[in-house]
């Protein structure tokens, strides 16, 4: 079975750099667009990733799923970007041991309500710190596995639990307003 992003692969004829880049580049851009937040930034960042893909190319062995390896370098390629413009905005883990975290549950979802939220949710992602957005996009928005995102991040599972636990907690508050506690 294949993962749902990766076609499927013949051992008896590895691939071409050409064949990856024709294959993935949206799925490059998709991730890169849900890390940066904007289609200039993800276009380069998506650059900046084949490049490095490129560079790597020689080196990849096939021990791990082509999506999983671009995931990995474009996340990368993302969290430099991001780590050079040194953003200012961003949501902080500061005092929030006391407070209450609205439940999403049975919240009432008209269809103005959803696409507002919809929008406050990528801006909520866009504001967290690369680290925590990371864990988010890979996990929640692309939807790898914990085991996936981990080694796409290269990052234990349980440190991976940990930056989504933070990471949802900051966007429940962010979100408080949509969806208000019982």
């Amino acid at each position: 079975m294949t993962d749902r992003n990766e076609a499927p692969q013949s051992e008896a004829a590895p691939m071409e750099f050409d064949d990856i880049v024709e294959m993935y580049s949206d799925f490059v851009y998709n991730v890169a667009y849900r890390m940066m937040g904007n289609p200039h930034d993800a276009e380069e960042v998506a650059q900046d990733a084949f490049l490095s893909a490129y560079r790597a190319f020689g080196r990849f062995r096939g021990e791990s799923r082509v999506t999983t390896w671009l995931y990995r370098i474009t996340t990368n390629a993302a969290l430099m970007r991001i780590r050079r413009e040194k953003r200012a905005r961003s949501l902080r883990w500061v005092g929030i041991e006391n407070l209450e975290v609205p439940s999403w549950e049975n919240a009432p979802e008209p269809s103005a309500l959803v696409s507002e939220l919809g929008d406050k949710i990528q801006e909520g992602i866009a504001r967290l710190q690369p680290e925590l957005r990371a864990a988010v996009v890979l996990r929640d928005v692309a939807g790898l596995s914990s085991a996936e995102a981990a080694e796409a991040l290269e990052i234990t599972v349980s440190s991976l639990k940990s930056r989504l636990h933070r990471a949802r907690v900051l966007l429940r508050q962010h979100l408080a307003e949509y969806a208000p506690s019982r």
